[in-house]
């Protein structure tokens, strides 16, 4: 019988458009700089939607793991045996996927102002059984320009579809930002991102950021910061720049509005003398992930759910199973791991996929 552990991943930095990766480095404890790695994807099965570079790598964005025989791609695990990595209860409902995309982000700039899909506009659009609903976990942050960490979220005015489109064709960045809302943001804050939701992660901002598994990003930018122009297809991967606008929702908030439907309040479910757990995104608030921190302070035993999840340590150090991780790690945990030990004293996020 096979004897289902967890696996421990490689680091997985993944090329963007912006501009960011420092504090990652420092994460893991790396002397580092800012550059066009700025994100790591954990877990995971998705590949990357980036033009083509001269250094791409294979299969890039795909998550490798450590092995007894050496590394392997996560994904060409799964695909080998489905029941073993992810349940039969989950390849039901979901199939042969993993269900849910983690990663590091850190921005030493604003990303482009941005949507995803919905579940619906993905289906007509992408013909994808997956949208693009995301998550957000703050780690950190650091000042850039003057400016404290904060996000683009939401529109703060009555917009037409069409009045988009027009603010699109013109480029003018500083009208469409002017239409959102500008949310501070600090350490331990918790937002989710609805698809169909405008947004921007602005810069200085360092997270957690869990999603749906797909890489479906539509934006209104079309050129970089440096104001050199990038491929149509970041814009709008490759529905043409009508039907990108169909991935809108054109939903006015107030302020108040807006954090009460999409900054959540994390809660704490768990407590005893070793762990502590605290829900920060739940089930009720949408099927498509679920995000608990665990707070390890000492040893105890992590009883086998029969469902794949994904660990990640954030903070402090200690063992999982047996294998040593330190801040800015990540492991795989099968559907059939048996019950393992975790001991130390270290923060870990467990992100977990679609309920089923």
């Amino acid at each position: 019988m096979e004897n289902y552990k967890p696996l421990k991943m490689l680091p997985n930095r993944v090329w963007r458009i912006y501009l960011g990766g420092l504090l990652l480095d420092k994460l893991r404890g790396e002397d580092g700089e800012d550059g066009y790695f700025p994100e790591d994807w954990l877990a995971s099965v998705v590949s990357a939607n980036n033009p083509p570079r001269e250094d791409t790598p294979e299969r890039e964005g795909l998550s490798r793991v450590e092995t007894e025989n050496g590394t392997a791609y996560l994904k060409d695990l799964i695909d080998a045996d489905p029941e073993g990595y992810l349940g039969a209860k989950h390849i039901e409902a979901l199939g042969v996927n993993f269900g849910v995309l983690t990663k590091f982000l850190d921005s030493a700039e604003r990303l482009p102002i941005q949507v995803h899909p919905d579940k619906q506009a993905a289906k007509q659009l992408f013909h994808s059984d997956y949208g693009k609903t995301e998550a957000w976990y703050i780690l950190d942050g650091r000042e850039i320009g003057g400016e404290a960490p904060h996000i683009l979220l939401g529109f703060k005015e009555d917009v037409t579809k069409e009045q988009l489109h027009e603010l699109f064709d013109k480029q003018d960045i500083a009208g469409m930002a002017a239409l959102m809302h500008k949310i501070p943001v600090k350490k331990g804050d918790v937002f989710i991102i609805e698809g169909g939701t405008p947004h921007a992660i602005g810069p200085g901002c360092f997270l957690l950021e869990i999603q749906e598994p797909t890489d479906y990003t539509i934006s209104l930018e079309k050129c970089n910061t440096k104001g050199e122009k990038l491929p149509d297809f970041l814009c709008h991967m490759g529905i043409g720049f009508d039907k990108m606008f169909d991935c809108f929702h054109y939903t006015r908030f107030s302020e108040e509005a807006l954090l009460e439907k999409y900054k959540l309040q994390p809660q704490e479910v768990e407590r005893d003398e070793s762990h502590t757990v605290t829900e920060l995104i739940s089930y009720d608030r949408t099927p498509y992930f679920s995000l608990r921190r665990i707070d390890v302070n000492g040893d105890f035993t992590r009883a086998c759910t029969g469902k794949p999840c994904a660990y990640t340590v954030t903070e402090g150090s200690g063992t999982v199973a047996g294998i040593p991780v330190q801040k800015g790690e990540c492991l795989f945990i099968p559907a059939k791991a048996a019950d393992f030990e975790i001991s130390g004293n270290m923060a870990i996020l467990e992100c977990l996929p679609p309920k089923v």
